[in-house]
């Protein structure tokens, strides 16, 4: 009998960039402008190190479908875990028509359409449908598309970067790259958007599904964390400094500023310009589709443990898709795109994907005191990998990154200046409203099979 190929660290770290990777985030992160390279290095160590080796742990320790709902519940039990659950679906549809938005954005720009917005709006929803029908069956968990995928965001980036180094050795450089402006800023606009930077590294519990596989996951997938993470990094501020180069962060669009930067750099729209607009159109689709099958099956999961409503259980009899949480997607991200033009931000895209990054920040917080919980409830079953200290080292590893995503989730949300309402008034409201929604499902749910 042939031995299955083992996974190499090369195909854990290439995982781990393909999973995490979202190169719509790069202008959000780059609009902090140069202290951003501070707070990448800061939140390399103190966010992702210590949430990478957690996952790790709990990743290899409990195998389950229903993974970070699972390590939750089994915690604090299954109210908690219907909350990270019920967040970790919501973001989804959510991020679906935040995208929805930016796919007709960059068709606009790259093409030079000007079109009305119920046209617009069909657009969105054809792009919403598309994938949410992709989503139901295998070809969504089909290597391909991330592999094309994967191409593709390197691709952007990597020009991205190379045209920004090029444009400033022969141009000059539209924002200070000097010493002191690397210092951090903790002004409400750097606050606010650190929050996509702790998003940029979310994903990485993924990565540790591949443990069965490895030759010696202990080793392994500290490795893949600490690679994959220096990578990752590399890339967005790559791509940031390239966007450093053509456009002033002031004036950086949260939507529509890596095309610009592009269109700034090259000097007009032009063939290179819709190529690297194609790929990026092709990205925001293959980010969804690749995301789904996790997604939907954590909420799957919880429905039939009757800790998400009823509707989330539905599968295909065919293939075992799970076709409730798909439709549901569909549904939700539609009804978004639909009201939009009567949610007071212009920038529709920024107004959504804002909302989602709370919502994904949100499912993760549990996550840490989940850790030590079961570490003490729970600690004689056998840990493949196991984050090295004693009891003080583990709780600094589980707060601080807790702590950050506190604090970010605060400055994401509360407007503390009138400059701000406009912005946050409707994030902070479409998350009230997430949570009253949520806890009045995860009731009922747990009502209904209750009775059962």
């Amino acid at each position: 009998m042939k031995e299955k190929k083992k996974f190499r660290l090369f195909d854990a770290v290439l995982m781990a960039v393909v999973v995490i990777l979202v190169v719509e985030s790069a202008a959000p992160a780059a609009a902090i402008g140069s202290s951003q390279f501070f707070w990448w290095g800061s939140l390399l160590i103190l966010f992702f190190l210590p949430y990478g080796l957690i996952s790790a742990e709990l990743g290899t320790t409990y195998t389950g479908d229903g993974g970070i709902y699972d390590w939750v519940k089994m915690a604090f039990g299954r109210r908690w875990g219907g909350r990270v659950a019920w967040f970790y679906w919501l973001n989804f549809p959510i991020w679906m028509a935040s995208l929805a938005v930016l796919f007709t954005e960059v068709m606009t720009q790259i093409f030079g359409l000007s079109l009305n917005k119920p046209i617009l709006i069909i657009a969105q929803l054809i792009f919403i449908w598309l994938v949410t029908a992709i989503s139901c069956y295998p070809v969504s968990d089909s290597k391909w598309i991330l592999n094309l995928a994967a191409f593709a965001k390197v691709s952007i980036m990597l020009c991205l970067g190379v045209l920004g180094i090029y444009h400033a050795v022969t141009v000059g450089m539209a924002n200070d790259f000097s010493g002191a402006a690397l210092l951090p800023k903790f002004d409400l606009k750097s606050l606010s958007f650190i929050s996509v930077i702790l998003f940029n590294f979310l994903g990485f519990e993924v990565v540790t599904t591949l443990a069965s596989d490895m030759e010696n996951p202990k080793k392994q997938i500290p490795q893949a964390i600490i690679y994959g993470g220096i990578l990752i990094a590399f890339f967005y501020l790559f791509a940031a400094f390239g966007m450093g180069a053509a456009v002033p962060a002031d004036q950086l669009s949260t939507s529509g500023g890596l095309i610009d930067s592009f269109i700034l750099l090259v000097g007009g729209v032009n063939p290179f310009v819709v190529i690297i607009g194609l790929l990026f159109m092709y990205t925001l689709a293959a980010n969804l589709i690749s995301w789904a099958l996790g997604v939907n099956y954590v909420a799957f999961y919880a429905a039939k443990n009757h800790d998400m409503p009823a509707v989330f259980a539905k599968e295909n009899p065919k293939n075992q898709m799970p076709i409730g949480a798909s439709m549901m997607n569909g549904i939700v991200a539609s009804v978004l795109v639909i009201a939009a033009p009567f949610i007071p931000n212009e920038n529709i895209f920024w107004a959504f994907f804002s909302l989602n990054v709370v919502a994904l920040l949100l499912s993760y917080i549990m996550m840490f005191p989940a850790f030590l919980k079961l570490r003490k409830i729970d600690p004689d079953t056998e840990r493949p990998f196991k984050v090295p200290g004693g009891p003080t080292l583990l709780r600094i590893i589980a707060y601080v990154p807790l702590a950050l995503l506190i604090i970010t989730l605060f400055f994401s949300t509360i407007p503390l200046a009138s400059s701000e309402y406009g912005e946050k008034i409707p994030v902070l409201i479409g998350t009230i409203i997430s949570v009253i929604v949520g806890e009045l499902c995860i009731h009922f749910a747990g009502k209904k099979g209750s009775q059962k």
